[in-house]
């Protein structure tokens, strides 16, 4: 993902607008009212992160990415996003950028597709993601495009996917609906008197792991 520093300045102009191995069934997403959602924008454990969703993606995605952000920006119910070609600081080593961008979210889009397999940033960001939160509960929201089934990354296989192939608006909105039921489940968490971030490993730390180490663990992965 160095790629979103080299080309920072010259494509500010245009950026979006700013405000189990399975599939995300519409009932699903739909069990989510919208008063629900309203509290849970509202919620004051939403204010706990600086970002509600991070867009992971490879550069050869960034059209997607762009377009999945300015719809989820401009909603009635609009989330705060993080796209790392407009929010990164440049000049920041790229490994703290990533890092920070999961650390700073609640959810997580990783757009899995035969480019972010081959990224090692890609995988980067999707191994602290996993290393933050390593249960199923909704903070991981895998998006499958233009991807077989047989090259879908093995430690994601646990947690339900989107799948994109067909119908991009659907997707837009499945994505949006995800992040959304989220929230609402981190608000009925806090209203319960339950920790929030109960879940992540590296809740205290803000240091990102070695580089290098995880280079070297994304190399020894198969991904067929």
């Amino acid at each position: 993902m160095a790629w979103f520093f080299r080309r920072f300045l010259g494509l500010r102009s245009k950026q979006p607008p700013s405000p189990r191995m399975g599939t995300f069934s519409d009932r699903h997403y739909n069990s989510f009212v919208p008063s629900s959602s309203s509290h849970a924008l509202s919620s004051s454990v939403r204010w706990s992160k600086a970002f509600d969703v991070c867009i992971c993606h490879a550069e050869e995605d960034i059209n997607y990415a762009s377009d999945l952000v300015s719809f989820l920006e401009l909603k009635p119910d609009p989330l705060r996003c993080f796209l790392q070609l407009r929010d990164s600081i440049p000049g920041n080593a790229i490994s703290t950028e990533l890092y920070q961008a999961v650390r700073n979210s609640h959810c997580w889009v990783l757009i899995i597709t035969p480019s972010f397999l081959k990224d090692h940033w890609c995988r980067y960001q999707m191994q602290q993601a996993l290393s933050e939160s390593p249960g199923s509960n909704g903070r991981i929201i895998p998006v499958r495009k233009q991807l077989e089934h047989k090259d879908y990354p093995e430690e994601l296989r646990f947690l339900y996917m989107i799948n994109v192939q067909l119908d991009k608006k659907n997707g837009f909105e499945k994505i949006h609906s995800a992040v959304i039921y989220y929230l609402g489940e981190l608000c009925q968490s806090e209203q319960a008197g339950h920790s929030p971030f109960s879940d992540s490993h590296s809740a205290c730390s803000d240091v990102p792991p070695d580089v290098a180490t995880v280079s070297n663990t994304f190399k020894s992965t198969s991904l067929t």
